[in-house]
């Protein structure tokens, strides 16, 4: 018997040895590969999961920014329009639009000369 023992012990030490080495060949061939397609992507000029996230949230950033600047485009001409609308029906003006125009300027007239003898 102890002859089987024996022979058992070996064969599971030979065993165990066998799947060691077979777990550190697998950990060897998933770096390679990982390194492999690592060095592919970057030849390829793919971007990182982290770098698309940021992108990805700056563009809608920026989606949402030009979304309000577009509505209060549409708003400030809805204004501009019943501002002239009002000064080409000749309506009174309001104080804020009268502020707001450019001042004309005043034609100047020359003065009279003074007539001879009178001083």
């Amino acid at each position: 018997m102890q002859t089987s023992n024996r022979l058992f012990d070996d064969f599971a030490k030979m065993a165990s040895g066998a799947l060691h080495t077979l777990g550190g060949l697998r950990e060897e061939i998933e770096t390679r590969v990982r390194e492999r397609i690592e060095r592919m992507a970057a030849d390829m000029d793919l971007v990182t999961r982290e770098e698309f996230d940021a992108v990805k949230a700056m563009a809608a950033k920026a989606r949402s920014e030009q979304e309000d600047l577009a509505a209060k485009m549409v708003r400030l001409e809805a204004e501009l329009a019943a501002l002239k609308g009002y000064s080409e029906a000749g309506e009174a003006e309001t104080p804020e639009v009268k502020k707001s125009r450019p001042r004309k300027a005043k034609a100047q007239t020359p003065h009279p000369e003074p007539e001879a003898g009178i001083h």
